[in-house]
């Protein structure tokens, strides 16, 4: 695939589902099987979400690399960015660095764990980026995380010097972004799902967000029956 134009891509960060090391955190409120099986409707999701972003090409990123056949049969209209890297934050340099080389002004990443994400927080980005004022943008979680990072040239130690999966992402990443003169826009926070409280609040907002995350609402119509 080439990956020269348009000239802004975004990225859903990706793992194939596996029941035992899939969102275990959500286990034992749900089985194993049933925690990779949500994780999938998350993940079709977030592929939604990116491919209704306007002017913007979506691309999901590879994890594992030798999951690409599994991407290629739930997205075979999208491009797929390998995941190499030992850490989340390897991960992450080279998923956006790679776009970068390949050609994009602007890179925004995703992640899949946020199935009712408003698509305006996504646009948002693209459009803090465009300022002069702006060298990186990020997504705000409610956890300490962020569920998007955005760049317009690499800065590698943004994500390669954080701890990933702490309650002080956000926070360590502002830090080291101070430190090394980038000038970072926060956008409006919003959640992921990651611990079994999490599944309350993503059943209140599948209620109330109808225009969202029809993977995950149909299995949890299955589960449990209608969402009200």
């Amino acid at each position: 695939m080439s990956l020269s134009s348009p000239r802004r891509a975004v990225v859903v960060m990706a793992k194939q589902p596996a029941p035992g090391s899939t969102k275990t955190r959500l286990v034992p409120r749900l089985t194993p099987q049933s925690a990779a099986d949500l994780y999938e409707c998350f993940l079709l999701d977030a592929l939604d979400l990116a491919r209704s972003i306007v002017g913007v090409t979506p691309l999901v990123a590879v994890w594992p690399p030798e999951s690409a056949g599994y991407f290629r049969r739930i997205a075979p209209d999208l491009g797929q960015v390998p995941e190499i890297g030992a850490s989340l934050g390897e991960r992450l340099d080279h998923v956006l660095t790679q776009c970068l080389n390949s050609g994009f002004d602007q890179v925004v990443a995703i992640n899949s764990d946020s199935p009712t994400l408003p698509s305006r927080h996504v646009a948002e980005a693209f459009s803090r980026l465009a300022e002069e004022t702006v060298d990186m943008v990020l997504g705000p979680t409610d956890d300490g995380g962020y569920y998007l990072i955005g760049w317009k040239r690499a800065y590698p130690q943004l994500v390669r010097d954080v701890t990933m999966s702490t309650p002080h992402v956000l926070r360590d990443t502002l830090d080291v972004a101070a430190a090394s003169d980038v000038r970072v826009s926060l956008l409006a926070n919003w959640h992921d799902v990651d611990e079994p409280s999490d599944l309350d609040r993503l059943e209140a907002d599948l209620g109330a967000l109808l225009e969202r995350g029809r993977h995950t609402r149909r299995f949890l119509e299955k589960r449990r029956g209608p969402v009200e």
